[in-house]
């Protein structure tokens, strides 16, 4: 029962961290609603949570604790990427009027996507501290069974990612409005 216990643990807090609205979700959604390397997209994202769980789980958070230049090179690239990327997301939504519609824009390629979704996962300053240090820090409490935990995130992160990408094309006749556009478009940029 405790195997389950810390394997649920992980799959719930994983979960509950990366359910909220910023850039890569809206990017991931965003690639889902067009119906664009959806597959490429939901994999980079989810084996690199899992490539930072591992590391999380296994002890990186206590090595970035003692070597603090780690962490702040990660929240200055993370700053750099979002002060350029929040502002033209606002801007965005603000200023054009447009729908999302599935095939309704040429595909960008998968090189310049896997990129773009590398950018968005890895120039994140959250996802450090959500995944390297947060469920670091909470896999300690299961000591040996810390391994567990973190396949529950890693877990957590595929079902999330892969569910928000394919299960975009259900939310596509809402996107095709505006205004849902711009909303969610101002959501994710003020994260």
């Amino acid at each position: 029962m405790i195997s389950f216990n810390a394997f649920f643990s992980g799959f719930s807090l994983g979960l509950s961290l990366i359910l909220a609205i910023g850039a890569q979700n809206a990017f991931v959604l965003k690639q889902g609603i067009k119906k664009q390397h959806v597959f490429l997209v939901c994999a980079i994202c989810a084996l690199s949570d899992a490539a930072l769980i591992f590391a999380g789980v296994s002890g990186f958070g206590y090595v970035v604790e003692r070597y603090p230049i780690i962490k702040t090179a990660a929240l200055w690239g993370g700053f750099v990427f979002l002060s350029i990327y929040g502002p033209r997301s606002l801007y965005s939504a603000f200023s054009a009027s447009h729908a999302l519609t599935a095939g309704g824009e040429e595909a960008q390629g998968a090189v310049k996507t896997a990129l773009l979704t590398l950018a968005f996962t890895w120039l994140n300053p959250h996802v450090y501290l959500d995944t390297v240090v947060l469920l670091g820090s909470v896999s300690t409490k299961f000591s040996e069974r810390a391994g567990l935990f973190g396949a529950g995130a890693m877990c957590a992160s595929f079902a999330f990612f892969f569910l928000l990408g394919y299960g975009a094309r259900f939310l596509a006749p809402l996107f095709k409005k505006p205004a849902a556009w711009k909303i969610w478009s101002f959501s994710s940029a003020s994260r």
